[in-house]
């Protein structure tokens, strides 16, 4: 409100109907002003008062936003706002804010818009009103409600997915770039001569028949052949191995995820006397994951622990003792990340061994491919997350992920004067 009427509205009573006149006028100039400035806002805003019920609100938000209705029908102290939005998340979300009181918080959510995904930020802050106090020109602050500020990162999020992506695999990428083409070409050139020296053998057979018995020079050239299409496979597999994933990440609940997960890997485990025991967070997080690669990752690492335990207590000559194997799935929250332990009291590893596995193609499996845990490791590395192995030979092994969770929250300072301002603010001097 300007200064003049700020001036005018104390002395309404004594105004004649042309300066009223006035005063509405210019109350009703900087509405408008107001009200055009708040739709010209790409950051959707509401307003709500004290109990979270709906006062206003500008079209960004109700198209950053699901809602159950067009905010604009709504009535004004009507609904409480988790109640209009048509999102469980976001719902429960401001939901808790309401109930525990929450203020200068936010959570990342994920949102389908067709066959696309959406990120958003919905961040809460308090709605503050300035009253005078009638000591001279000082005012009291009184927070009369909140303002949710939704503000939409679906780019942003997309560019830091792909500069995380060209970081992490730009070194690798080219290796595998520089060997394919220093172990192709000879490779090629190798195969090329082998096939005209048996075209010249059997040729020279077929004339003079001078040459010494097939078994002599063609089960050898056979043998070159075979192990020259090894070498194109090993070419072929670290192209795998390095070559970006395909990754369509989401906000979803990891633990859900891994109670989904086991279900499908369990039958198996307990089939062979092996349990399964998943101890996780009562109200974990949720984590931008590709859940296709998460379920890729935690298979990897329980295909991993059974054939260490499959080892240690039903190889032939084990012998039958109180223990067995057990497999434990664990997770909890820690300085803002979430941690999961992926245990097992299997064969272990040696030192060397387990400072080796995420390297491709090595393996301790007489049929394994050597690349299982560098998917692993690819995939924990999309996630910008971090892995750690720790393993005793006979004892088992414990694979630790941590992954980063995608929420912020703005800290509060008391000020000297005794009032609170955000981190960052430079306040009063």
């Amino acid at each position: 409100m300007s200064e003049f009427v700020k001036k005018v509205s104390r002395k309404l009573s004594k105004l004649s109907p042309e300066q009223l006149e006035r005063v509405i006028e210019s109350m009703n100039g900087e509405n408008r002003t107001l009200s055009s400035t708040l739709e010209s806002l790409s950051t959707g805003l509401v307003i709500v008062d004290a109990d979270f019920r709906y006062i206003r609100s500008n079209k960004a938000a109700e198209r950053l936003v699901p809602f159950k209705k067009r905010l604009s029908g709504d009535k004004s102290g009507e609904s409480h706002l988790w109640e209009l939005v048509d999102d469980e998340y976001i719902s429960s979300f401001l939901m808790r804010c309401a109930t525990e009181q929450k203020t200068n918080v936010s959570e990342e959510f994920s949102l389908a818009a067709g066959d696309k995904t959406r990120f958003v930020t919905v961040r809460v802050v308090p709605l503050v009103e300035k009253q005078a106090s009638g000591e001279g020109n000082a005012f009291d602050t009184t927070i009369t409600g909140s303002v949710i500020t939704v503000e939409d990162i679906t780019e942003r999020t997309q560019q830091e997915v792909m500069l995380h992506r060209m970081e992490s695999l730009a070194g690798l990428t080219n290796l595998a770039a520089s060997v394919a083409h220093e172990i192709k070409n000879p490779l090629g050139a190798i195969s090329i001569h082998i096939q005209l020296l048996q075209k010249a053998v059997r040729k020279a057979r077929e004339g003079d028949g001078m040459l010494p018995k097939e078994k002599f020079m063609e089960d050898y050239l056979a043998v070159v052949n075979e192990e020259i299409d090894n070498l194109n496979k090993i070419v072929v597999d670290f192209l795998f191995a390095v070559r970006p994933l395909q990754v369509n990440m989401s906000l979803s609940d990891p633990d859900l995820l891994l109670e989904k997960f086991a279900g499908f890997f369990r039958p198996e485990f307990e089939s062979k006397g092996i349990g399964v025991d998943l101890r996780l967070c009562k109200e974990s997080p949720r984590l931008f994951v590709d859940e296709k690669l998460f379920r890729e990752l935690v298979i990897n690492l329980a295909q991993n622990a059974l054939a260490a335990m499959e080892e240690r207590f039903l190889r032939p000559g084990a012998v039958a003792g109180e223990e067995s194997g057990c497999l434990l799935i664990e997770s909890h929250v820690k300085d803002g990340k979430y941690v999961l332990n992926v245990a097992d009291n299997g064969a272990g590893m040696d030192e060397k061994t387990a400072s080796k596995i995420f390297e491709p193609y090595y393996t301790t499996k007489a049929t394994g491919t050597g690349l299982g845990l560098t998917m692993v490791y690819k995939i924990v590395k999309e996630f910008k997350g971090d892995i750690d192995v720790k393993s005793v030979k006979g004892h088992g092994t414990v694979f630790t992920i941590t992954l980063p969770v995608p929420q912020k929250e703005t800290m509060l300072l008391e000020d000297k004067a005794g009032g609170v301002r955000l981190l960052g603010d430079p306040g009063r001097g």
